[in-house]
């Protein structure tokens, strides 16, 4: 445990922390100077917030009432994201049915403060913040050292009165509840509140074609990118040529914004500006917003607009309004909640809620259904629930501390009615059993319970929404009756992994995700039962995952970080009639999707288009961006380090194969891959630290120095096109080239990364002032640099469409002789056994110099072309391909699913489910009922999708024929995986009429047909009987028993 770990009780301070700092007038800390972030530990959330946003977080103090299971929630989420300190109060003690929701409770702790009971293993999430529990009394004092107090299963006179001391210290104030399947929230973060980031979105950019003065100015953007500007925003111009006024930097509004034309206008009148000669680049300019919040007790009576969650639901947040505050004055009435499912009970809180309205200056519809299912559930707290909202009031607190992100303004209210039986249960129904479940059957009954715990269950990852899955699954008793989880996940914990992957810890860094991720499930619920595998879920592996595990399965969660992986699970539910709940994040937005078997589309269904690649010569010779910069330095640094060893490896291992491989080819292609075997083991050999320094910087003067001369002088800067026009107009960038230059630490940075990457790969001892930057300067200033000499006649591609493929010069093969036959002398001096050691690309290890040497990559040939560079960070986001992850999205998303998840349970119909997208940024929810799938038609016949025709028998060809022909279709072609097996075009296929179709899938096809499996499957092409092709379903042939 870290020396900050902090075990006080009721002490009236934050537990001995250092002062607080100067604070804004928004209540959000100033960044400090000591605040250093451990950017390896949490790049993913740095990729979402940003260094401001992170430091402000990590100076702020948080508040959390109530030990629920919301509230730890929460707390979990806030920890994680790097808070400096968090207090977790609570004046309860830990009762049994507190463990249905309350994942750091066990049996142990009942009787114990609820707060100090789960203190220590919050503190485990992230020892850089300071944790403590308390019951101290909610002085005015004792607030005012925090910059968020959160709410949570607290009266509403409590609530306000904490609240007034909030708005008056600027403090930022969240009260949140979860009842049963229903949740409020409400922010109240003072007057004058400065959001500093609306969206978190990267500003819109785009480079000026031509700029037209006048009032309105009409500006064109070149058409390679997308525009992204909207009618309204601030832009901002630099780099015009011919306009100098517009580089001011002031923000300028535009209007008529048209995507297709890539053109808008300015709402200013530019005519004394100048005229446009050429260049521009515009940026969008994000403006702060300044948000006044009323406190509760104003809010309750003119609550403004809530937050929508469901179309389908408009009315609804009005209702739940009013019930909130019914239930609350019937506990401050009763001293309790209304008992589950009891009608009496439901009936005082509906005439509580009657007389509230009557009362009500903006009075509504009261939906008496709706207020009965409040009152039948609200004594109740269960997991998906606690999740979902411990992500959006995690979220909601980053924002008060941060700035980062639009806050709710100011209610949101939210239910789940659809995940209750069909029929309203009755007390007998929801008798408590004594159990850690007590409170998920007062919502969801002892029936449902049972069958919740006789699941089987497949979970797929155990990543971040795997280890929120699992721990909801354990929460939620999900197969510890006569079911199980069965969770698999071929990778292994990193460092960066911390930050959102909660189950897992320091010490369990290298071990297989789903084994520590089951152990740590395990131990908050010994109950549990699951198995852990480490198999990849693929075509590779269905011996593993095969037909009898697929049919014994009841439900598939996946819990996957990419598209293709999410592919093949989708395609096997398809294929065995599996439901699948899908769910993925991206920074603060997430999405979740249903798919039932014959009721919904599956997630193949519909695809997002695939990125679009930047031309071969725009990254090789035109860059444009940063990005372009990155890619190319990405490219470098696997062809040097990674590729070209490994190549001079395949070739030092077995060097006649290797020759004899490359001399049946003799192409340009071969060629090309024996000059990198050349390159690595002669031109660029290393022996000593001193020849990796020298690599180095001749490496740095080729590319940014003779490669960009020779740019230069092929295409000078006044060269036109074929046209007539500016061969180096936008997008281009005119580029300068740069001379080594020892003095320069950027130079150096570059040759201390290369050398010491380069004396890896030749397996060279990296001397002790490798690490000295000044020492490495005086080595690399005894570098001889060459002089750059023009050539004429070198082909520079600019061609957008144009490939990277070598060209072929016409002497292939005696360049091809000529580097054999040097290879082989190299060769012959090497030591035995000797190889080199390939230098595969890791973005998370900081020391590894991977990074720096990618980064000086990029931001070299940034600056040849002037264009904007970037710290390592950002570098390594961009070239690592880091996808932005935050804890709190990855939360919601689970208790989204799980709550699904419940639905899939009952057999709802496809009504009652809900796909839903989330961006907590702004905030936005879009929940809406699952799209069907596309349904065929012929004559008296029905299938979609989710259909596969079954034939029995050991059949022939011209039987499977037959059996489509009785069905007025026609079958001509028959194909099984790449092999075609029949098709009535080819006159020798008439041969296979006859033969068993078992049979030609093993010699025609090669596939082998495992013992286990008494069927193979084919897709069969067929006309109907007008020659129009027919989409069929997949055949499966049972060929046996």
């Amino acid at each position: 445990m870290s020396k900050r770990s902090l075990s006080v009780a009721d002490s009236p301070s934050v537990a001995k922390k250092p002062r607080m700092s100067a604070v804004e007038g928004n209540g959000v800390h100033k960044a400090t100077s000591g605040g250093d972030i451990d950017e390896d530990l949490h790049s993913r959330q740095l990729a979402v917030y940003g260094r401001d946003s992170m430091r402000r977080l990590a100076a702020s103090q948080v508040l959390i009432l109530g030990a629920t299971g919301l509230s730890v929630e929460v707390a979990k989420n806030v920890i994680l994201a790097g808070v400096k300190a968090m207090v977790l109060h609570d004046t309860a003690e830990t009762q049994l049915q507190d463990l249905s929701a309350q994942f750091y409770l066990t049996e142990a702790d009942v009787g114990t403060n609820r707060a100090a009971a789960c203190r220590d293993k919050l503190q485990e999430l992230n020892t850089a913040v300071a944790v403590s529990s308390s019951s101290a009394q909610l002085t005015e004092q004792y607030i005012s050292q925090f910059q968020v107090v959160v709410c949570t299963n607290t009266m509403m006179k409590e609530s306000i009165s904490i609240d007034e001391i909030c708005h008056k210290h600027k403090i930022g104030f969240i009260k949140a509840d979860v009842c049963g399947v229903f949740a409020s929230v409400f922010c109240d973060f003072g007057t004058g509140f400065q959001v500093l980031d609306v969206d978190g979105e990267e500003p819109a950019t785009g480079i000026v074609a031509s700029i037209i003065p006048g009032n309105p100015t009409l500006i064109t953007c070149v058409d390679d990118e997308r525009m992204e500007f909207q009618d309204g925003q601030l832009v901002t111009f630099a780099e015009v040529t011919g306009m100098p006024t517009l580089n001011d930097k002031k923000p300028r509004r535009i209007k008529n914004v048209k995507v297709q034309a890539h053109t808008f206008e300015l709402d200013e009148d530019t005519t004394s500006y100048g005229d446009y000669v050429k260049g521009g680049i515009v940026t969008e300019y994000k403006e702060h917003k300044t948000l006044d919040f009323k406190p509760l007790a104003q809010a309750l009576e003119d609550p403004g607009e809530f937050l929508l969650s469901d179309f389908a639901k408009m009315e609804r947040p009005g209702i739940l309004h009013l019930g909130f505050q019914a239930l609350n004055e019937f506990q401050d009435e009763n001293g309790r909640r209304p008992h589950a499912y009891n009608r009496e009970d439901a009936a005082s809180l509906v005439q509580i809620a009657h007389k509230i309205n009557e009362q009500a200056s903006n009075k509504v519809d009261v939906d008496e259904d709706v207020l009965r299912k409040l009152a039948y559930t609200s004594s109740g707290e269960i997991s998906p629930m606690a999740a979902m909202f411990g992500g959006v009031v995690g979220q909601e607190v980053m924002k008060a501390a941060s700035g980062k992100f639009h806050p709710l303004f100011q209610f949101f209210y939210f239910d789940s009615i659809e995940s209750l039986p069909e029929e309203d249960l009755t007390p007998e129904d929801v008798v408590p059993q004594g159990d850690r479940y007590d409170a998920q059957r007062a919502v969801l009954g002892n029936k449902l319970q049972e069958q919740i715990q006789n699941l089987q269950v497949f979970l797929v990852g155990a990543g971040a929404l795997g280890c929120e899955f699992i721990k909801n699954f354990a929460m939620m008793g999900l197969g510890v009756g006569k079911g199980q989880v069965t969770v698999t996940d071929d990778d292994v914990i990193e460092k960066s992994n911390l930050s959102r992957q909660f189950l897992f810890r320091d010490w369990d860094i290298g071990s297989a995700k789903s084994t520590a991720a089951a152990k740590a499930a395990r131990s908050i619920n010994k109950a549990l039962k699951v198995t852990a595998l480490q198999n990849r879920v693929s075509p590779a592996t269905e011996d593993v995952f095969n037909d009898k595990f697929w049919g014994s399965l009841d439900l598939v969660v996946n819990a996957l970080d990419n598209v293709n992986a999410r592919l093949y699970v989708d395609s096997r539910c398809v294929y065995f009639g599996k439901p699948l709940l899908e769910s993925g994040t991206l920074g603060p937005k997430c999405n979740t999707q249903v798919v039932m078997p014959n009721m919904t589309e599956n997630y193949g269904a519909s695809r997002d288009p695939p990125e679009k690649q930047a031309p071969m010569c725009t990254v090789h010779s035109f860059p444009h961006n940063i990005d372009h910069c990155l890619t190319f330095a990405r490219s470098e640094f696997e062809g040097h380090l990674e590729k070209a060893p490994a190549e001079a490896n395949a070739f030092l291992l077995q060097p006649a194969a290797y020759i004899q491989a490359v001399k049946q080819a003799s192409d340009a292609a071969a060629r090309e891959q024996l000059e990198k075997v050349f390159e690595v083991l002669v031109t660029d050999a290393c022996k000593t630290f001193q020849d990796c320094i020298q690599w180095a910087c001749l490496k740095f003067q080729f590319q940014f120095h003779e490669r960009i001369a020779q740019l230069v002088y092929t295409f000078p800067e006044d060269a036109t096109t074929s046209t007539g026009a500016l061969f180096w107009s936008a997008p281009k960038r005119f580029p300068q080239p740069l001379t080594f230059n020892p003095a320069d630490p950027s130079h150096v940075a570059f040759a201390q990364a290369g050398a010491i990457l380069k004396a890896q790969v030749h397996n060279i001892t990296i001397p002790a002032w490798g690490s000295d930057l000044d020492k490495v300067s005086q080595a690399a200033g005894q570098v001889k640099l060459p002089a750059f000499k023009p050539k004429q006649g070198v082909h520079i591609e600019t061609d957008p469409k144009g490939t990277a493929k070598p060209i072929a010069h016409g002497d292939d093969t005696a360049v091809i002789d000529d580097l054999i036959s040097q290879l082989e002398a190299a060769q012959q001096k090497l030591p035995a056994g000797f190889k080199l050691a390939p230098v595969v690309f890791e973005k998370d290890v900081d020391t590894n110099f991977h990074m720096d040497f990618i980064a000086g990559l990029a931001n070299m040939r940034a600056r040849n072309y002037k264009i904007p560079e970037v710290d390592k960070l950002k570098a390594k986001l961009i070239a690592g391909k880091i996808i932005p992850a935050i804890a709190t999205a990855t939360a919601m998303a689970t208790g989204l699913v799980c709550l699904e998840l419940i639905k899939v349970v009952q057999s709802k119909e496809v009504e009652a489910y809900r796909n839903t997208f989330v961006n907590l940024a702004l905030p936005l929810f879009a929940m809406a009922e699952p799209i069907a799938p596309k349904v065929f038609e012929f004559h008296d016949m029905k299938w979609s999708l989710w259909d596969r025709w079954i034939l029995e028998g050991d059949l022939t060809v011209q039987e499977v024929l037959d059996w489509f022909k009785v069905r007025g279709l026609e079958a001509y072609s028959i194909s099984c995986g790449q092999s075609l097996l029949y098709n009535n075009i080819f006159p020798k296929h008439k041969d296979r009429l006859l033969k068993k179709m078992s049979g030609l899938v093993q010699t025609v096809a090669k596939t082998d047909i495992p013992d286990y499996r008494n069927h193979f499957d084919v897709v069969v092409a067929c006309e109907d009987e007008e020659g129009e092709d027919m989409d069929v379903p997949l055949v499966s042939i049972k060929f046996r028993n």
